[in-house]
Parts: C-alpha cells; structure tokens; sequence
C-alpha cells in the first residue's frame, strides 16, 4: 500500500542577514533623512528668493523625499518586527508597499514640475542667477553625500533602493539648476531654467519606472527578477529520483527573499525525506532560494491541479 508523505523544508539562514542589513539601512535612512530635511528648508527659501522654478522644483522633490525616507524608516522598524500567527511573515512586506509609494511620488512630482516648466515658458519671471547657483552647488554637495551613504549601506532593500533613485534624482534637479544659473548668469536667457527645470521632470519620471516595476511584481507575487521559473522546474524535475513536479510557485516575500513551493513526486522506492533534502540543497545552492515548501509523494498517489505547472523527469 502507497503512503502519502506531505513534508515541508524551511530554510531559516536568512534571518541573521535580514536583520544585519536592516540595521545598515536604518543608520543610512536616519543620516540621509537628517541631511535632505535640512537643506531642504534651505532650498525652498533660496527658491522663492531667487524665483528659480529648477530650485523650487529640486526643493518640491526633496519634500518628497524627507516624507518617503520617513516611511522608510518606519518600514524598515515594521519589517524587523517578529512574525505572529496572524502574520507569519511578520510585516516584511511593508518595504514593498513603502517602495511603491515612492515610486508613486516621482511620478507626481514630476509631473508638477513639467506643468510648471510649461507656465513659465510663456513669462519667465526675473531670476537671481548667482545666489541661485550658490544653493544648487550646495544642493549637489549634500546630495552627493546622501547618496554614497545609501549606496554603501550594504543593503538589497527594495525600500532602500526606492529612497536612494528619490536623491539620487535631487542630484539631477541639483546638477539641472546648477546649469541653468549658469547660462542665465553667461547670457541672460531665462528660458533655461525652465527648459531645464522640465528636463528634470523628464528624468525623474524615468527613475521611477524601475521602482514601479519591481515593487509591482513582488506584491503581484512574480517570480524573482533574473529567474526563470520554468528553468528552476526543469531542474528539480532532472533531479535524482524525481518523477516529476507541479503546482510550482516562485516568489518575493521582500527584497532579497526569494519563497518557493511545489509539490514533487518520486518514484516507489525512493525516500521522499531524503529527496526533499537533495531538492532544498540544489535550491538554496544553484539559484539561492532558501525558504522552501515542499510537498513530497509517491507517484501515483496524488495528480496535479488542473492549470498548475508541471515538469516531467527526461527519464520517464
């Protein structure tokens, strides 16, 4: 008589990292959240005393930017908060609904700035070139910190990539005003700073299209980026005493934790304990992939669902 054997493999080396790399996340956000509140104060003032819409459109950007590394920081405190029986991945996917907001953001603070480009094409108003190339060169400088020490923070946080393309955008607007004062102050053209000013809109809305695509696929539950889910199936499916494999799922809990779960069939004689280790073992080591849930039976005991994905062994 055949015995079903449902068992389940769980890999746990993640959590040390996780929490490591949060730690680095938190200290970066914390210093580049302290760095761009400050000058913003500063921009939005040399803005409206200098009348440069690329100024005022890099310290719109810079709100932006203190408001969503606050809700970094606060996603990155909720992700580190244990898992409950209600919540068993604890609240890790707040880094990605933080990521989206941002993304979300760009897109709305770009597409201001291009409204305003737009007004003040027909009457730019009078423009303190130098003052107004004295807070931008500013800008740039605290920006440029801002982003070394996110970049350097070590961490694969999706949260932190999506506050990083916020400044590293404010060094656009930074680098965009910087040019615009400098043809106002050489030649007088006022057109520059909004001709300028609208080019910014135009990258900023780019940076945010990656965010927006990446924080959609994981809350979406797609397989991982760079992984090829039919290629994982194969690989399981050619494994030793593997019959085959179906109701294959690939996913992102949060960034850099990829999840898995099948349900695999061996044959007869095989020792479904000992295939399910072979199977966790090749996944953690040929594709990275640590957290898995598998269902291991004898062929014949259980068919596949119905649409599900399904790999067959060559050697059948």
């Amino acid at each position: 008589m055949a015995h079903s054997h449902p068992d389940h493999g769980h890999g746990h080396g993640h959590s040390h990292g996780h929490n490591h790399g949060r730690g680095a996340d938190r200290r970066a956000l914390s210093i580049v959240f302290a760095l761009t509140t400050a000058f913003m104060v500063v921009e939005v003032v040399g803005g409206l005393v200098t009348g440069s819409l690329a100024l005022l459109a890099d310290a719109g950007h810079m709100l932006s930017d203190a408001f969503s590394l606050g809700l970094a920081l606060v996603a990155v405190w909720l992700a580190s908060r244990p898992a409950t029986p209600n919540r068993s991945f604890g609240y890790k996917r707040a880094e990605i609904l933080t990521a989206l907001l941002n993304g979300v953001t760009l897109v709305a603070i770009s597409v201001w700035i291009l409204v305003e480009a737009y007004n003040r094409l027909w009457e730019p108003p009078e423009i303190l070139g130098g003052w107004m190339l004295a807070v931008a060169t500013l800008g740039l400088v605290v920006n440029i910190v801002g982003v070394l020490i996110l970049s350097r923070s070590g961490g694969e946080s999706l949260n932190v990539q999506g506050a990083l393309r916020h400044v590293v955008a404010d060094v656009m607007g930074s680098v965009g005003a910087i040019a615009a004062a400098l043809v106002i102050l050489a030649t007088g053209w006022r057109y520059a700073d909004p001709l300028i000013s609208a080019l910014i809109g135009l990258l900023v809305l780019a940076s945010s299209w990656r965010l927006l695509r990446d924080s959609t696929n994981i809350l979406l539950e797609g397989t991982p980026p760079g992984m090829d889910a039919n290629k994982v199936g194969r690989s399981m499916a050619a494994a030793e005493g593997v019959r085959e494999v179906h109701d294959l799922h690939v996913w992102t809990i949060t960034s850099g934790f990829p999840a898995l779960s099948a349900h695999v069939l061996v044959g007869h004689d095989e020792d479904c304990h000992a295939r399910r280790r072979d199977l966790e073992d090749l996944l953690a080591r040929e594709y990275g992939i640590k957290h898995t849930t598998l269902q291991v039976d004898h062929a014949g005991d259980h068919t596949a669902t119905l649409h599900s994905l399904q790999f067959r062994s060559r050697n059948e």
